[in-house]
């Protein structure tokens, strides 16, 4: 009776130990867990807020208060806000199923193309800073009489493309966002925690899209200072060349 008494208590012994460490380790598991639904719920109420905002601009094409200069070859000044498009993908991680990115594109515009005229040797360069941000244009070539090629012209859709990444880094819970052409042709990252990215934070992104502020740049430092670090890869509207030969009349 004696052994089967210990055999009883060292099992009893050994359950009690055994469900307190599980009992940690869920303990440990619940703050992670719950980290990451949360920084989920804060990103898919920012990705509703965004598309609602985004929508009312389409209706109302508000003047954006910016200036996007190309060197000494254009600039495209007090656009209007055309239209947008928002989505994001999800994958799985620790069990649930979360938001991976939030990408938003924006086009302003203005009414009328931009004609752009420059020596001929000066052509490759405008041609090459035209491509880097990502401009439509047509180019041509003006021909005198003796066929020399008097001047270039480019013929540019006065059209920039903008776009704004949300990616999310559920371990170090931060949240990092691309801003690409949003006040001028440029890109520059920057990392929020992620119990940054509330209705005050987004409400200070669209009034710098606008124009009206630049109050979000000081909300966070710039993301892998010092890191080497490079945006994502940014895909913008397909630029293409259309090259014709005009006459001097």
């Amino acid at each position: 009776m004696n052994n089967g008494n210990s055999h009883r208590s060292l099992l009893d012994t050994l359950r009690a130990q055994s469900e307190a460490v599980q009992g940690q380790g869920d303990a440990a598991r619940r703050p992670v867990e719950e980290a990451l639904k949360e920084t989920d719920r804060r990103l898919w109420r920012a990705f509703k807020w965004l598309d609602e905002a985004i929508r009312h601009l389409e209706v109302i094409k508000p003047i954006v208060a910016h200036e996007f200069r190309l060197g000494e070859v254009l600039t495209i000044a007090s656009p209007k806000f055309e239209t947008g498009f928002l989505s994001f993908r999800r994958r799985p991680l620790g069990g649930e199923d979360v938001i991976d990115q939030i990408e938003l594109f924006y086009r302003l515009v203005l009414d009328k193309p931009i004609v752009v005229k420059v020596p001929p040797a000066a052509s490759a360069g405008v041609e090459a800073q035209l491509r880097g941000s990502q401009l439509v244009f047509e180019y041509r070539t003006e021909i005198d009489e003796r066929r020399v090629a008097r001047q270039s012209i480019f013929v540019v859709q006065p059209a920039v493309t903008a776009m704004i990444r949300l990616l999310p880094d559920y371990r170090r819970q931060t949240v990092e966002v691309l801003l690409r052409n949003i006040d001028r042709f440029e890109a520059v990252t920057l990392e929020f925690p992620s119990d940054a990215i509330e209705e005050p934070a987004l409400e200070d992104l669209v009034r710098f899209i606008l124009g009206e502020a630049n109050t979000f740049l000081r909300r966070a430092p710039l993301a892998g200072v010092g890191a080497g670090r490079r945006p994502p890869e940014f895909k913008g509207p397909e630029v293409y060349r259309v090259e014709k030969t005009i006459r001097q009349r």
